[in-house]
């Protein structure tokens, strides 16, 4: 249960996701976009995105990379990292196990993050990147990338990451899914 600090502020505590989520987070997934994506994305293309790009991805909570918060044994938000090679997406079409990156060589990944919109602007996903942050650098990454939706472009900003590129996920439909690809280093941390 999160606690509430003298300023006000509430201390979330994420714990690793577990197989017996999926089902939560399928839940939570849809109605996240709905309500957080409306002001960027059209109906068409939040409905086209559910699945391909916005899905739960087994893979991280088996890396044990993948995070929840809870609120009265409800999952209100999700979110992690990954030391795989996928940027965004669910493991619906994947046959195999996602490859892994080499962390000297490679940027880790952060990857699925939804609020439920009734818990929204409330620290959730700022408490769950600030986990995510410790674990890549924990697994000695020193670069991340992040492929952010409009919607939480400003989140991962206000953690330092910078705009890379910005580009459309081709969907099905001829639709196309604006998104930013972001980018932060973390070589200070990591040595220290």
């Amino acid at each position: 249960m999160p606690t509430k600090h003298s300023s006000g502020m509430t201390d979330w505590k994420p714990r690793l996701a577990r197989q017996e989520d999926v089902a939560a987070l399928e839940a939570l997934i849809p109605l996240s976009v709905r309500a957080l994506q409306a002001p960027w994305y059209s109906p068409a293309q939040m409905e086209a995105a559910l699945g391909p790009v916005f899905a739960v991805d087994r893979q991280l909570i088996r890396d044990g990379t993948y995070f929840v918060v809870e609120v009265g044994g409800q999952i209100v938000g999700c979110g992690g990292w990954s030391r795989r090679r996928s940027l965004y997406g669910g493991d619906n079409h994947r046959t195999e196990p996602d490859p892994e990156l080499d962390p000297a060589e490679d940027a880790a990944r952060v990857r699925a993050f939804f609020v439920h919109p009734e818990w929204a602007r409330r620290g959730i996903g700022r408490c769950i990147m600030r986990s995510c942050e410790d674990g890549i650098i924990a697994a000695g990454f020193r670069k991340v990338d992040i492929v952010a939706t409009l919607a939480g472009e400003p989140l991962y900003a206000s953690f330092g990451y910078a705009v890379d590129e910005r580009f459309e996920i081709a969907m099905s439909g001829g639709l196309t899914l604006p998104a930013v690809r972001m980018t932060k280093s973390l070589a200070d941390a990591a040595l220290g």
